[in-house]
């Protein structure tokens, strides 16, 4: 069953403490003898699921299994991610034994690796993964395909010529949303000057206001932010200093098109829910990497605030249908200048 929501101050022990464990099955990771309703689904999110991002994002696939699949779910949120820790809260799963376990998010990837090879006979996925063995896959939602196309918009909307990114831990998928980026940015405009920081830290308001206020006084007047509960300081900055921003996972423009002026969706809810749909419909297939890019739209794309102008509107289609159709590569390395994080 799924534990209530809770606060992000709770310690893994309390967390633990408060989950409703899984009995032990006899035959464990089997489905041929299971009904669709008797699955049972454990996830980890190394974070808050309440971040407003990247981990509730993961939560939300999850929820929707629950509801939509009847499958039982139960998870742990609130870890750091630390290897050591992610291996223990995976453990920790894994020794109720339920069919699935879902690891949100490739700062996973070495831990589950880990631990899925000693547990054989369950079934492993890292979402945002780049790993795979012999009961594990990866679920992976290219948010650099989203991410390509936010380059594009910010190039074709900048007045200063001078652009921005921030993002917090150096996790691969975030490492290739940066490349993507910015390659979207070069392509567009060799002219346009980009701004690329990484802090650290995906919630921390003050230190993403700190980053955000610095590369706006260094002339950003765009910046594509991928932070989660952090990204309320980055906004702060840009209503203060009439700044945009993109967004990224969810769509950010629905919720403020005055601030975001787009977001680069990249639906890692998709990556959760479909995981466990396979493994319903007994077609999960281990050892593999599933890649979901703009060709489904539901999970990657790019929504534009109402003010951006039709020609750029009609620029970003024909650069996702070549995107989507396999016409344009794009880049996942990054090996430009960064921008510093300012001291406090």
């Amino acid at each position: 069953m799924d534990r209530p929501l809770l606060p992000a101050s709770l310690s893994r022990r309390h967390l633990l403490a408060s989950a409703c464990a899984f009995p032990l099955l006899a035959a464990c990771g089997s489905t041929t003898t299971r009904k669709p309703s008797e699955l049972k689904v454990s996830a980890l999110f190394a974070g808050n699921v309440a971040d407003q991002g990247f981990m509730e994002a993961g939560w939300r696939g999850l929820q929707r299994a629950g509801t939509e699949l009847r499958v039982k779910t139960r998870y742990i949120d609130g870890i750091q991610p630390q290897k050591a820790l992610l291996v223990q809260a995976l453990e920790e799963l894994a020794k109720e034994q339920p069919d699935l376990v879902v690891a949100h998010g490739g700062q996973n990837n070495e831990a589950c690796a880990e631990v899925a090879a000693r547990h054989p006979g369950t079934r492993f996925v890292v979402t945002q993964g780049a790993v795979r063995g012999a009961n594990l896959a990866s679920y992976d939602v290219l948010q650099e395909e989203s991410a390509y196309l936010a380059g594009v918009l910010a190039a074709s909307t900048t007045r200063t010529g001078v652009v921005g990114h921030m993002s917090g831990i150096r996790v691969v998928p975030g490492l290739k949303g940066r490349a993507a980026y910015a390659a979207g940015v070069r392509d567009t405009s060799a002219k346009v000057r980009l701004l690329t920081n990484f802090s650290g830290n995906q919630d921390d308001n003050a230190l993403s206001r700190r980053v955000a206020l610095a590369q706006s006084q260094a002339g950003a007047d765009v910046i594509f932010t991928m932070l989660n509960a952090g990204r309320d300081g980055v906004t702060q900055v840009c209503r203060e200093q009439g700044r945009r921003q993109i967004g990224n996972v969810g769509d950010w423009v629905a919720r403020d098109p005055k601030v975001f002026v787009g977001s680069a969706i990249a639906d890692v809810s998709v990556g959760v829910f479909e995981s466990v749909r396979d493994l319903q419909a007994g077609r999960f297939a281990a050892n593999e990497i599933h890649r979901i890019g703009l060709a489904q739209r539901e999970a990657v794309r790019l929504t534009m605030a109402p003010d951006v102008p039709a020609d750029v509107r009609n620029r970003i289609e024909r650069v996702a249908a070549e995107i989507a159709s396999g016409r344009l590569h794009v880049p996942t390395t990054f090996d430009g200048p960064e921008f510093a994080t300012p001291a406090a």
